[in-house]
């Protein structure tokens, strides 16, 4: 009488593997541009909320102040007071904390007196050129 010995086998073959790699891979490639999409479009909502904060602080400043900063003062004078202006009708700091870069890690553009108002405050976008489209586009105060 012969007995035989069956070796129980666990595990998965190479080729389970791979079309398990396969879904998964191709269920990335659905997720990951919808997901990376909306980080953009988060970004670019940061850097309107940004633009309104320094807006408002700008704003501020003019009211305690008497006019806005220069260019040449530019935002840090949201934090400290430029030399050359009487110190009692500074009221600043005028932000909880400093003046932030935009959420691509560039600083915002000031000009005062601007073309488009008072002053004039941006961020190039994503692209950090002027102009463009979608996450490119430029953000100002004056579009908002």
């Amino acid at each position: 009488m012969l007995i035989h010995k069956t070796r129980n086998q666990s595990g998965f073959t190479l080729l389970e593997l791979l079309v398990v790699m396969v879904i998964i891979g191709l269920l990335a490639g659905f997720v990951a541009p919808r997901y990376f999409a909306q980080v953009g479009k988060s970004q670019v909502k940061v850097a309107k909320a940004q633009v309104d904060a320094l807006d408002k602080a700008l704003d501020q400043y003019r009211l305690d102040v008497g006019r806005y900063p220069t260019t040449e003062e530019g935002l840090a004078s949201l934090q400290a007071a430029p030399t050359g202006i009487d110190a009692s009708t500074w009221s600043g700091p005028y932000l909880k904390k400093g003046v932030p870069n935009d959420p691509w890690g560039r600083p915002y553009l000031y000009v005062s007196p601007g073309e488009h108002g008072d002053f004039d405050l941006s961020s190039l976008g994503k692209d950090g050129r002027p102009g463009g489209t979608g996450e490119d586009a430029d953000i100002t105060n004056w579009s908002n």
